[in-house]
């Protein structure tokens, strides 16, 4: 009996990239010696994905951080980070599932990693982004489509 033929596949990272990355301190070096208690910061996170071949996807984790002071910006980084990925499966397969949730629980420590060093090495205390539920959020999104769909039908 053929030994790969009975293990299931499983999805392999092939490549990981940094695909865009900025940071902004505008109001250097003031903003490091007047900031007298932590900024408030927002932070979005993003998904985009492509099909680049059959079973092969390439997922990009868009990652922004604002922060502020008395309406003031003192910091912006976005980061835009890729992985190339080999999504076995068929026809019957959800590659959208697999993509924006398991591709993504696959990218996000290294996204994650790059944020905090980026963030540190622009003066402030690294930027620890809390966990992210890929499948909650993908399970809210998928709703909120199909919840949206029936009322664009009926207008």
């Amino acid at each position: 009996m053929n030994d790969q033929a009975t293990q299931p596949q499983m999805l392999s990272l092939r490549g990981q990239y940094i695909k865009d990355i900025s940071f902004e301190n505008p109001r250097a070096p003031q903003s490091l010696l007047n900031l007298k208690e932590p900024p408030a910061i927002e932070i979005n996170v993003d998904l985009s994905a492509q099909r680049l071949q059959d079973n092969m996807f390439e997922l990009t984790m868009h990652i922004g951080a604002r922060a502020s002071q008395d309406k003031t910006t003192v910091f912006l980084t976005d980061l835009a980070y890729g992985g190339i990925f080999d999504v076995p499966g068929d026809e019957n397969t959800d590659f959208e599932r697999l993509v924006l949730v398991d591709c993504a629980y696959m990218l996000f420590p290294f996204a994650r990693r790059i944020v905090a060093e980026i963030t540190r090495d622009g003066g402030f205390p690294p930027l620890q982004i809390e966990p992210v539920n890929f499948a909650g959020l993908y399970e809210q999104n998928k709703g909120n489509i199909q919840r949206a769909a029936p009322q664009a039908a009926a207008e």
